[in-house]
C-alpha cells in the first residue's frame, strides 16, 4: 500500500514560516497585503476563494476581497487590476479562474504586474521559468541561506503556486527526482507546462501527454514519477501504472453531491504505488501555502528595493 503524501503537514511548515516572516515585517511597520479576485460563482473557485482567505487570516496576512458578479466586464475586472497594481497595501493578487468564457484571461493575467503575480501564471512569470531566469527558487535550501545573508534576489519572477507546490511535496517526502522518469498529463500553462519545466530543471527525463496523446497508458506506465492534471475523474486507473511509482494526483472534480475527487482511482492505483496524493488533501494545501510564501517574497522585495539594508 503506498505512503500517503499529505500535503497539510507541508503546508503547515510552509504557513508556520511565513507567519514567522509577515510578524519580522511588522516589526518595520509593514503589513503584508494579497487581493483575491473571484468573477461569478464557481464552485471550485468558491471554495478556493474561502480557503485563502482562511490561510491568510492564520498566518496574519491582510486578504482584500473583491468580488465580481458573473457579468463583470472586461473592463470592470482590468478596473480592479490596474488599482491593485497601485495600491502600496497589496503585495500580491490572485485572480481565481476559471473567468467566464467571453473574458480573456490571459489579457486580465498579463495586466497584473510582474511583482504582484504571485501565482506566477503571467506571461513574464512563465517566460523566465523557461529561460531558466526563475528556476533557482526551486532549490530552496541554497535560496534560504541567500535570504538569510540579507540577499534577495529582485529581478525574478515568481513560480506558478501548484506545480512549485508539486515540487516541494515531492521533496519533502524524499522523493528523488534527478534521473527518473516523469511522466506529466496535462498541458495547461497553470500546471502541465510549467510542472513540466520544473521538472526537468530537477533533472528528471519528462514527457508531456495530452488528449491527443495515443495509447496515454504506454506512457503512464513507463513513469517512475506520475502527474495527472486533467480534471477528469477516475482517467488513470492501476493498469495504467508501473509498480512503485510515485503518483502525484493535481486534478479536481466536484461531484453533484459536493465531494471532491482527482484523476486517479486512488484505492486500485494506491496499492500499487509507493506515494500518492489524496485528493483533497494533496496538493491543494500545499498550493496555498506556496501562494502565501510568494506574497511575504513579494513584501520583503518590494521593501528592500526601498531599504536595501532592512532585515526581515
Amino acid at each position: 500500500m503506498a505512503t500517503i503524501m499529505d500535503g497539510k503537514r507541508l503546508a503547515d511548515e510552509i504557513k508556520a514560516e511565513v507567519r514567522k516572516n509577515v510578524e519580522g515585517l511588522k516589526r518595520f511597520g509593514i503589513d503584508v497585503g494579497l487581493a483575491i479576485v473571484l468573477v461569478g460563482d464557481n464552485l471550485a473557485s468558491k471554495q478556493y476563494f474561502l480557503a485563502t482567505l482562511k490561510s491568510c487570516k492564520k498566518v496574519a496576512i491582510n486578504a482584500y476581497e473583491y468580488r465580481l458578479p458573473a457579468t463583470a466586464s472586461a473592463n470592470e475586472i482590468l478596473n480592479v487590476v490596474y488599482s491593485v497594481n497601485h495600491d502600496e497595501r497589496i503585495h500580491g493578487l490572485l485572480i481565481l479562474f476559471p473567468l467566464p468564457p467571453r473574458i480573456n484571461a490571459r489579457r486580465v493575467v498579463n495586466t497584473i504586474s510582474p511583482e504582484k503575480d504571485v501565482d506566477g501564471l503571467g506571461s513574464i512569470s512563465i517566460g523566465r521559468l523557461a529561460a531558466d531566469e526563475s528556476t533557482f527558487q526551486i532549490f530552496h535550501d541554497n535560496l534560504k541561506v541567500l535570504n538569510n545573508r540579507g540577499f534577495m534576489p529582485r529581478l525574478s519572477s515568481f513560480l506558478p503556486c501548484t506545480p512549485y507546490g508539486v515540487i516541494r511535496l515531492l521533496e519533502f517526502y524524499g522523493v528523488e527526482i534527478k534521473g527518473k522518469n516523469a511522466v506529466v498529463v496535462g498541458k495547461s500553462l497553470a500546471v502541465g507546462k510549467p510542472l513540466s519545466m520544473m521538472l526537468l530543471a530537477k533533472e528528471a527525463t519528462v514527457t508531456v501527454c495530452h488528449r491527443e496523446t495515443r495509447d496515454l497508458s504506454f506512457f503512464t506506465r513507463q513513469a517512475d514519477i506520475l502527474c495527472s492534471a486533467t480534471g477528469v475523474k477516475g482517467l488513470i486507473k492501476a493498469d495504467m501504472v508501473k509498480e512503485g511509482a510515485v503518483v502525484v494526483d493535481i486534478g479536481i472534480n466536484i461531484l453533484e453531491d459536493g465531494s471532491i475527487v482527482g484523476d486517479v482511482d486512488f484505492e486500485s492505483v494506491g496499492e500499487k504505488a509507493s506515494f500518492i496524493t489524496p485528493v483533497p488533501g494533496g496538493v491543494g494545501p500545499v498550493t496555498i501555502a506556496m501562494l502565501l510564501e510568494n506574497t511575504v517574497k513579494s513584501a520583503q522585495r518590494n521593501e528592500q528595493m526601498k531599504s536595501p539594508f532592512m532585515m526581515t
